[in-house]
């Protein structure tokens, strides 16, 4: 089953040399599919989902996409789903999902770095390794596939802004390739205990307000002051990307405690591309070995279990 969200995947430029400025979500799934001969007569069914630029991804996106997911899969007929999707929060709903289903069929989201109309586009192959990898007996979990590189859901992320090998997993965590249609595996496939499509029931505009922080040369608390005090903008919870080991600025953190002691959910993280926020005596919670965006959607899915 192919789900199709939009992105750059199913992008168009006005002219075939122009890599960047393009209007992604252009394309409907079912034009993607047709157009890489080796689907065709394949076993496959296709479905738009969505169709947007995944700058704009959003919540009532992502409670729609996770039932249909799991609806998908229930069928004995499914072997896997693929997720076609753009690339900039890739990895953000990749990590939802697979806390929200945990699936035991692979579930591969795809991308591409370059629009359909490029001159060397990427978006064909990469759907057709999600497709090998979909099929694929042995496979679970929520996975990436992009440039013939397989990702586990919990450290994947883009690392670069231009390259057709944007993402990469951090410390080494890469799952495995695909290769020609067949896959090589050469790590674990994801496992998990499902949160369960009823922890996203909710409405998603009643979903809790979880709020992006950065350290920094010159952080303060000034920003985070001010968001408390708003009568609308007050969030339910924060996450703080620290320096190094997760540390603050003085100021910063000071507004920090100040907004757990009124009643906000603090986690604090690092804007270092890899390893983990070690747990110290009297510091802030730690978001682990958690990326930044991701320790926002694990405080998310907490705050939607409490509230």
């Amino acid at each position: 089953m192919i789900l199709g969200t939009g992105g750059t995947i199913a992008g168009r430029a006005g002219q075939a040399n122009d890599n960047v400025g393009y209007t992604a979500a252009q394309l409907g799934v079912d034009q993607l599919v047709s157009a890489i001969p080796a689907l065709s007569g394949q076993a496959l069914e296709a479905e738009q989902v969505a169709q947007l630029d995944s700058k704009d991804m959003g919540f009532e996106t992502w409670q729609r996409l996770a039932r249909r997911i799991a609806e998908h899969l229930a069928r004995a007929e499914v072997a896997g789903v693929v997720v076609t999707h753009g690339t900039d929060t890739l990895e953000e709903t990749a990590y939802f999902l697979q806390q929200v289903l945990a699936p035991s069929k692979p579930v591969v989201l795809t991308a591409a770095m370059r629009p359909a109309t490029a001159l060397q586009t990427d978006g064909p192959q990469n759907l057709l390794d999600a497709v090998a990898l979909a099929r694929e007996p042995e496979a679970r979990g929520v996975l990436t596939v992009f440039a013939g590189a397989i990702h586990g859901a919990e450290q994947v992320r883009k690392v670069h802004s231009y390259k057709v090998e944007a993402f990469a997993s951090a410390e080494g965590g890469q799952l495995g390739v695909v290769e020609e249609g067949r896959v090589r595996c050469f790590g674990a496939w994801p496992q998990g205990q499902a949160l369960g499509l009823a922890r996203i029931a909710r409405p998603a505009a009643e979903w809790p307000r979880v709020m992006l922080l950065w350290n920094h040369v010159g952080a303060d608390g000034a920003l985070l002051r001010a968001l408390l005090a708003h009568p609308t903008q007050r969030p339910h919870g924060l996450v703080v990307a620290g320096t190094g080991n997760g540390t603050l600025a003085t100021d910063l953190e000071a507004a920090l405690r100040e907004a757990q002691a009124a009643g906000v959910r603090v986690l604090r993280s690092t804007r270092c591309d890899a390893g983990p926020v070690m747990d110290l005596p009297g510091a802030l919670p730690s978001a682990g070995a958690l990326s930044p965006v991701k320790a926002r959607i694990r405080l998310l899915l907490d705050l939607l279990a409490e509230r």
